[in-house]
C-alpha cells in the first residue's frame, strides 16, 4: 500500500505546506455559493479570478496577484454573462486574456487590461456559440494557440478556433458526440494529441480529438470515476471518485489499457470531492478534498507501487474551491514547487498555500527545478488542426535566463565548409603555429571569462548586504528571522570562499600556461 511505503530515496520527502500570513491573503471575496463541483478560481503570474456572487447574472473578479488584504466592495467585475459563471480558465500564452462559460450556454473570451480596472467589463472580446445547453468546463489546448475546448450539458464536446477575426462564433472546428452523459472532467496528454474524459456515465474515454473516436474505454464498475488527469510524462490516468461502499476512491490507470486499474486505494468516508493536480516536473501528485482542508500530496514512479505516499497538509478551514499558480510564478528563492490558492467562503477569504522543498541554500535549486513549460505556444491552431502534435516549448526558472529551444543547433554550412577545408589543406610544418594560436586564443578566452565573472560579482556585492537582497528583503525583526539571516550569511560566505579558491586555481593554470608557451617559443 502506498500509504506506507518501505524506505525510498527521494528529494521531496519532506515537502511541506505552509499557509500565507493574514497580510498576504485575499480578504472580503465575495466567493460565488454554486454547488458546481469546479475549482471557480483560475491563476497565473499577473491576476488571481475568482468566481463571484452576482445578482441578475454571472460574474467573475480579476484581482492583481499582488493586491492582497481586504477588497473594496465596489470592486469592478467581469459580467457579462446572463446566468451563473460556472468555470473560468487563462489562457496559458497570453497573461490578460480569460475564458469563462456560464449556464447561459455561451462561452466568452475576454482581454484584461493591464492597468488596474475602474469599472465593469460587461463586452467580451470574442463570444462562442454552439451549445444549446449549460457550458460546464472549458479547456486551452497545453501547446496549440487559440485553441479552446468546452463541454456541455448537451453532451458535446466542441473544438473552437480563436484565430478568426468574428467577434462572435457560431461553428466549432469539431465536435464530439462521443458521450451519452455530462462530461465531468476533461484533461489533455503533454502534446494535446489526446484527450481523457470522466463522464457522469462512470466511464473513462480516451480520444483522439481532432478524429473524434475513442480509442478506449474503462467501464470498471468498482471505481466510479469524478475526475481524470493525464500524467502525460509517464502514459498513465490518475482518477478520483467513489467505491462501491461510497468511500472516496483514487485510482492509478495504464493509458494502453484501461481494463483494469494498475491500483486502487480509498482514502476516507467523505463526500466532498477530490480534484487532482499533476505537477510533471517533480513527478508530484496532489489531492485536495472539496469540503475539507485537507491536501495529500504523493510521488508518481514508473515502478510498483506506482504510487509513493509523501504527506499531507492540514487545515481546520473547509476549501469550496481551489486555485494553482503555474511554475513561472513561483518563488525559487524559497525553494517553492507548487502553490494553491484556496477559497475559503465561510470567511471570504483567499489563503494561498506553497508547497516548499526544505533547503538552507537560497541558490537556485536545479535538481528541484527543471526546464518547465513556458508562455510561446509550439503550434499554430492551423497547424494543430492539420494533424502536427508537437511538445510544450521548455524554459528555465533560473533568475535572467531565458526560452529554450527544442531544435537542435547545427553549424551552417558555410562554416562547416571553411572548417574542413581548413583541416585539409594544414600541412605538418604550420602544425605548431596553429597550437600557438589555439594556446594564446585559450588564455584570451580564459581572461575574458575572468573579467566577466569580476564584474558579475561586483555587481551582485553592490546588490547583496550581508548575503541578502536590500530591495526585497526588510531587515529581521524577530529572533526566528535574525537565526534564518545568520544562516543565510554563513551560506554566502562559503559560496564566496569556494569562488575565491576557484579563482586562485584559474589564475595558477593560466601562469603554468604562460610560462609553457614562453618556453615552447624560446626552443623554436
Amino acid at each position: 500500500m502506498s500509504w506506507h511505503p518501505q524506505y525510498r530515496s527521494s528529494k521531496f520527502r519532506h515537502v511541506y505546506g505552509k499557509a500565507a500570513s493574514k497580510e498576504k491573503c485575499y480578504d472580503c471575496v465575495p466567493i460565488t455559493h454554486n454547488v458546481h463541483d469546479n475549482h471557480f478560481c483560475a491563476v497565473n503570474p499577473h491576476f488571481i479570478a475568482v468566481v463571484t456572487e452576482c445578482a441578475g447574472g454571472g460574474a467573475f473578479l480579476v484581482i492583481p496577484i499582488h493586491q492582497t488584504g481586504k477588497l473594496d466592495p465596489h470592486y469592478p467585475k467581469i459580467c457579462g454573462h446572463k446566468g451563473n459563471v460556472l468555470d473560468i480558465k487563462w489562457n496559458p500564452f497570453n497573461d490578460f486574456v480569460i475564458a469563462s462559460c456560464s449556464e447561459d450556454a455561451t462561452v466568452k473570451i475576454w482581454d484584461i487590461p493591464k492597468h488596474l480596472l475602474t469599472r465593469n467589463i460587461t463586452s467580451p472580446k470574442k463570444e462562442l456559440l454552439g451549445h444549446v445547453r449549460r457550458v460546464c468546463l472549458i479547456e486551452w489546448h497545453p501547446t496549440a494557440n487559440n485553441i479552446l475546448f468546452s463541454s456541455g450539458y448537451d453532451y458535446k464536446i466542441m473544438i473552437w478556433n480563436l484565430d478568426t477575426k468574428e467577434d462572435v462564433i457560431s461553428n466549432p472546428v469539431k465536435i464530439l458526440e462521443a458521450h451519452k452523459d455530462v462530461v465531468l472532467s476533461m484533461s489533455f496528454n503533454t502534446d494535446g494529441s489526446l484527450l481523457a474524459t470522466a463522464c457522469r456515465d462512470r466511464k473513462i474515454r480516451l480520444i483522439d480529438p481532432r478524429a473524434g473516436t475513442v480509442l478506449q474505454e474503462a467501464s470498471y464498475k468498482s471505481h466510479r470515476v469524478n475526475k481524470v488527469l493525464f500524467l502525460g510524462n509517464v502514459k498513465k490516468l490518475f482518477s478520483t471518485g467513489t467505491s462501491r461502499w461510497n468511500n472516496r476512491q483514487i485510482a492509478l490507470w495504464d493509458q494502453n489499457d484501461l481494463s483494469v486499474p494498475l491500483l486502487e486505494e480509498d482514502l476516507d468516508g467523505s463526500s466532498g470531492l477530490l480534484f487532482p493536480f499533476y505537477d510533471s516536473d517533480t513527478h508530484m501528485l496532489y489531492v485536495v478534498g472539496k469540503g475539507d482542508g485537507n491536501i495529500r500530496y504523493y510521488e508518481i514512479s514508473s515502478e510498483k507501487p506506482y504510487l509513493n505516499y509523501l504527506m499531507e497538509y492540514r487545515s481546520h478551514l473547509p476549501q469550496k474551491g481551489i486555485g494553482m499558480m503555474p511554475k513561472r510564478g513561483l518563488e525559487v528563492s524559497a525553494c517553492e514547487i507548487f502553490r494553491f490558492y484556496k477559497l475559503i467562503p465561510t470567511k471570504s477569504l483567499i489563503e494561498p498555500i506553497s508547497m516548499i522543498v526544505p533547503r538552507r541554500s537560497e541558490s537556485f535549486q536545479e535538481d528541484i527545478y527543471p526546464l518547465t513549460t513556458g508562455t510561446q505556444p509550439a503550434l499554430t491552431a492551423q497547424e494543430w488542426l492539420n494533424g502536427v502534435n508537437k511538445g510544450p516549448l521548455l524554459v528555465s526558472l533560473r533568475p535572467g535566463s531565458g526560452a529554450v529551444s527544442s531544435v537542435t543547433q547545427f553549424l551552417e554550412p558555410e562554416a562547416l565548409m571553411k572548417t574542413t577545408d581548413l583541416s585539409q589543406h594544414q600541412g605538418w610544418g604550420e602544425r605548431m603555429p596553429l597550437d600557438d594560436m589555439q594556446k594564446t586564443s585559450e588564455i584570451k578566452d580564459s581572461r575574458k571569462q575572468l573579467k566577466v565573472e569580476e564584474k558579475l560579482l561586483k555587481k551582485e556585492q553592490m546588490r547583496l548586504s550581508n548575503g541578502f537582497d536590500i530591495f526585497e528583503c526588510p531587515p529581521p525583526k524577530t529572533e526566528n528571522e535574525l537565526l534564518q539571516m545568520f544562516y543565510r550569511q554563513q551560506e554566502e560566505i562559503r559560496r564566496l570562499r569556494e569562488l575565491v579558491n576557484q579563482r586562485d586555481v584559474q589564475i595558477k593554470q593560466l601562469e603554468l600556461e604562460l610560462r609553457n608557451l614562453c618556453v615552447d617559443t624560446g626552443s623554436y
